[in-house]
């Protein structure tokens, strides 16, 4: 969509999810009408852009937040909910190929994005984000992935000193999940889940009691340069401001005005679905550690127990929309783990995209000496994304914090772009049937 073009913002799809069905009322923010003036606009009121926000009035500058639909239409929204200290690259990844110094960087990192979420949820008082800490459990399929997986538990003990890590059993995972199928395991602490729209909603309400502008149904049709500083406009208003915030991750290409971004992304749609309520003495029975938990399969599927539910999400999902046949193969794959939810009816089917990189790493930086820009959570965007305000305050600071391989100088653009739907769903297809055969 070209700068100059409009659309109907009203028509943008809404999302049935169990967030949306469970979360506490949505603050009405104003639409942007007029001109306003700001040390910073922010382009995005997911957890980035808001992150950013509290962080940068922190600083004693004043932000404003512009967000093309309500705040939590996104990313942030529609998530799985799920907090890891990770990235989609292994430290042992990043390790071989970058040094012991980049990983151990990168694992204070993210360890620091999932206690910036707890920090968070703290001085905002969120309690409807319900977040545990309880820690996440990678359940294997096969003796060569259970292999696998200790393997890499073992050397993030000797190396990264994670002395909490735990090896399970069969008869381990058994009893964390209620169901057969997993040959092993290996327990992570830290991990944990959260309500993701409550969290987000506690945010945006937290950070505009403090002063700080919101405005919803207000999409940033043009980024421009003017006297030194940058406006952006809006269909009924602009903002002035010295510096842009660019925090719209896979919907990027929402407006014009941020769509050069999503060259940089491959956005790759992951599909959720949730049952009903589930009598209490079947509820007690499946997840009851109250962990979050994934498997190995290279099309890796997760699940997690909230409020006697049981969330079973996963990508694989194709195209602009959500898809019946991708919430179809997510109930096949939940009733295949625990067969005891054949008959149980789904409540809720959602799906949203996830932002990938080239280099599976997100990214973070200045891209002008107005603009900078975090992106490419890669699937775990709720921690990081959070902790990613931090780092964009310091930038506006005119700072240069040590971000690791996220450093946007290392993003690269994906070569072949038009090409990038029809490779992600050969790449996608291959992987599903490696996964079918047992490789």
């Amino acid at each position: 969509m070209s700068a100059g073009m409009t659309r109907d913002w009203s028509a943008l799809p809404s999302v049935n999810s169990l967030w949306e069905a469970t979360a506490e009322p949505a603050r009405d923010f104003p639409v942007l009408s007029g001109e306003q003036q700001a040390d910073v606009v922010i382009i995005g009121a997911g957890y980035t852009g808001l992150s950013a926000a509290h962080h940068i009035a922190g600083d004693g500058l004043s932000p404003i937040v512009l967000e093309a639909n309500r705040p939590g239409w996104g990313a942030s929204g529609r998530n799985g909910g799920v907090i890891t200290a990770k990235f989609r690259l292994s430290f042992r990844e990043i390790d071989a190929a970058h040094g012991r110094a980049m990983a151990k960087r990168m694992y204070e990192i993210a360890h620091e994005s999932t206690d910036m979420v707890e920090e968070l949820v703290s001085e905002f008082g969120i309690t409807g984000a319900n977040l545990t800490r309880t820690g996440q459990v990678k359940a294997a399929h096969n003796e060569t992935t259970l292999k696998a997986a200790i393997d890499e538990a073992n050397w993030m003990t000797r190396e990264m000193g994670s002395a909490e890590v735990r090896i399970l059993d069969k008869n381990g995972v058994r009893e964390e999940t209620g169901s057969d199928i997993f040959v092993g395991g290996v327990l992570n602490p830290g991990s944990g889940g959260i309500h993701p729209l409550n969290y987000l909603r506690g945010l945006a309400d937290g950070i505009a009691r403090r002063g700080v502008p919101i405005f919803q149904e207000s999409p940033v049709v043009k980024l421009r340069r003017e006297n030194g500083g940058i406006v952006a406009e809006t269909p009924q208003g602009a903002v002035r401001a010295k510096q842009a915030i660019i925090a719209t991750n896979s919907y990027s290409d929402l407006t014009g005005a941020t769509a050069h971004m999503q060259c940089t992304l491959i956005p790759f749609r992951s599909a959720m679905v949730a049952t009903e309520q589930l009598p209490r003495n079947l509820a007690g029975k499946l997840m009851p550690t109250g962990r979050t938990y994934t498997e190995t399969k290279r099309m890796m599927r997760w699940f997690r127990m909230v409020d006697n539910r049981v969330i079973f999400g996963g990508r694989g999902a194709f195209g602009k929309q959500d898809s019946q046949a991708a919430f179809d193969a997510l109930r096949r794959a939940m009733v295949g783990i625990f067969p005891d939810l054949a008959d149980v009816p789904l409540e809720y089917k959602w799906s949203g995209l996830v932002a990938m990189t080239l280099d599976s790493v997100p990214h973070i930086g200045r891209i002008d000496e107005r603009t900078l820009v975090s992106m490419g959570y890669n699937g775990a965007g709720v921690a990081t994304s959070s902790l990613m305000g931090r780092y964009l305050a310091a930038f506006v600071r005119g700072e240069m914090p040590d971000v690791g391989l996220l450093d946007i100088k290392r993003m690269k653009p994906i070569p072949f772009y038009p090409l990038r739907e029809p490779a992600v769903r050969m790449v996608a297809g291959w992987y599903q049937f490696l996964d079918a055969i047992g490789q």
